[in-house]
């Protein structure tokens, strides 16, 4: 039988924080479980049920939030006082009320959203010319599915692995250098896998480093990526979620490490970031933006993300309300849909009733704007729907619908939502659903919006937003997102790359063709290597990193032929040209 650990001082801990008299309530709270439960979980944390569900929550922190431990609540801390912190859920409400809480988000889910396109880029000039680039001496981060590590082009001449560190969160370990050499020394792929058992299940970050540095070896060089000489980083996201796709808590978790490595390695890093969702009020203000804008302040740091594939998935519509015109948005809802949520954002300042008109043409509403929670029931569908409050970072306001079936599927048909203004200051709204790769093909907005459609994080301020064009045909790919963001207008992307039919390394050996803007996203990481190359390793300029490398991207950007307006919201400043961008 196993000793029991002797009970926690529950005293002391009350000595401790008894000034405190937020903190005292909050300490109560947890001490509220019974003793036979605090015996029955053998673990030391105050107030601990192994029954009562926890959820994970980002939090902005002024000071030290270590003792939130004794109390049962998991802290694990970011750079800039973020937090990353495993939460009770009978203890959110009064965790938001500590001094040291600024701010408290629940997490999001993220969805995942090369030859010729390097001569497009103006890739084969830096390389092969006088300056010789190549991406030694800076990191490139992909923070992605993996990367089948096996693969020829993430290795050195001698065979030995190009990949100084690799983190699979799904099986919570880091693999270092030395024990990826000696699984790759086994010459057997399966016993290589043995020692070390990560596995790029769905090729996608294997595409993605192949390209922003993959060096061509499988192959003779001959789908050599952009900074084919640096050193690679690499996360694995996960564990995934019903729906397969990460959460923003790992992505925050990735990008504190890659940093967090490349500081301690004295390297310049760049951060590949090729997926996003779409979930928020794409200002660039939730906690993950905030964070990487934050966090890109942090050693000699790029963080570079795509816009996503959302251009024409009809899953936006925004419309501007007066006072004498009530407006209708249509939503079909396909056959078999199941779960899905609606959201729609718009100034606190703004008054307006909400309406839902079902398929059947009954009339539910007008809904009470009060906030939180209220569910509503038509059919075989349940409505939870929630009115937000504007955050400390944004005046906008969310009101968020959540459609669940009864029983299998929500009700098909056209839904449509009624607004009848009541007061409007700025009139301006948004609604999103989720990514269109996770919907039925019917479930989409009539008389969509394609504006406004880059996923989040891309819109954070301070990372390099990337598009996709084609390169072949010298125009843009209508799939990728667009810009500008909401209320803020700032321009996004910032610029675009290819993205259609580009070849890439494939998981398992060999290479195949990928589309999508996550696959120009990894042209810009690359060509910020090479940036940063030029500039801080080879001693040219030792600030070439973070807005200055998108200042220096966006100078040589390409105009594309019957394009006269930049930027714009597909394209941004125009198409990556590396070689224009470097200083003269």
């Amino acid at each position: 039988m196993r000793e029991r650990l002797p009970a926690y001082n529950v005293k002391k801990a009350q000595d401790v924080y008894m000034q405190d008299q937020k903190l005292e309530n909050l300490l109560n709270l947890a001490l509220s479980a019974t003793p036979e439960e605090r015996e029955k979980s053998g673990n030391l944390n105050v107030g601990y049920n192994p029954v009562e569900k926890t959820w994970d929550v980002i939090v902005k922190h002024s000071g030290d939030i270590s003792f939130l431990t004794e109390i049962g609540i998991r802290v694990e801390p970011m750079l800039n006082e973020y937090a990353i912190l495993n939460v009770p859920e009978s203890l959110i409400d009064q965790l938001s009320d500590l001094p040291q809480i600024e701010y408290v988000e629940k997490p999001k889910r993220l969805f995942f959203a090369i030859n010729q396109a390097k001569a497009a880029s103006c890739v084969n000039l830096v390389q092969q010319g006088t300056n010789n680039l190549t991406g030694k001496g800076v990191l490139v981060a992909i923070i992605d599915s993996g990367i089948d590590y096996y693969h020829d082009d993430f290795r050195n001449p001698d065979g030995t692995t190009r990949i100084v560190k690799l983190w699979d969160q799904t099986l919570d370990r880091v693999f270092t250098k030395e024990e990826i050499d000696a699984a790759l020394a086994t010459g057997s792929r399966a016993e290589a896998n043995k020692l070390v058992p990560s596995v790029d299940i769905t090729g996608h970050g294997t595409a993605v480093a192949s390209i922003a540095a993959g060096n061509g070896r499988e192959n003779r060089g001959q789908y050599r990526g952009i900074a084919y000489e640096s050193p690679l980083l690499v996360v694995k996201l996960g564990v995934p979620q019903e729906n397969g796709f990460p959460r923003t808590t790992e992505l925050m978790r990735a990008v504190n490490f890659a940093v967090k490595e490349a500081v301690d390695m004295q390297m310049p890093v760049a951060v590949n970031l090729s997926f996003g969702n779409t979930y928020g009020s794409h200002d660039g203000t939730s906690l993950l933006e905030t964070f990487l804008d934050d966090i890109s302040n942090y050693g000699k740091t790029v963080i570079v993300v795509g816009t996503g594939n959302e251009g024409v998935g009809a899953g936006h519509i925004s419309g501007t309300l007066t006072m004498a015109s009530p407006q209708e948005i249509e939503l079909s809802v396909g056959n078999f849909q199941q779960s899905f949520s609606v959201q729609l954002w718009k100034s606190y300042a703004d008054l307006f009733d909400i309406s839902i008109v079902t398929p059947s043409g009954e009339v539910i509403g007008p809904i009470s704007s009060r906030l939180g929670p209220q569910t509503i029931r038509y059919g075989n569908t349940q409505i939870l729907l929630y009115y937000g409050k504007p955050g400390p970072y944004s005046v906008a306001q969310e009101i968020y619908l959540d459609f669940l079936p009864a029983d299998t599927y929500v009700d098909s048909g056209i839904w449509k939502f009624r607004l009848t203004p009541r007061q409007i200051v700025e009139g301006k709204y948004d609604l999103w659903l989720p990514s269109s790769g996770v919907l039925n093909q019917s479930t989409r907005f009539l008389r969509a919006t394609p504006e406004t459609t880059l996923t989040i994080p891309s819109t954070a301020s301070k990372v390099i937003s990337v598009g996709a064009y084609d390169d072949t045909y010298q125009s843009y790919a209508d799939f990728s997102g667009r810009g500008f963001t909401r209320r803020t207008n700032q321009v996004k992307p910032d610029l675009a790359a290819p993205g259609v039919g580009i070849i890439a390394a494939y998981a398992g050996g060999g290479y195949d063709s990928v589309t999508g803007t996550s696959f120009a996203t990894p042209f810009v990481t690359g060509s910020s290597a090479l940036l940063m190359e030029w500039g801080i390793v080879d001693g040219r300029d030792p600030f070439l990193f973070g807005e200055k490398i998108k200042a220096y991207l966006i100078r040589g950007a390409r105009k594309l032929p019957g394009i006269t307006q930049y930027p714009n919201p597909e394209l941004g400043y125009g198409v990556l040209c590396v070689s224009d961008s470097l200083p003269v």
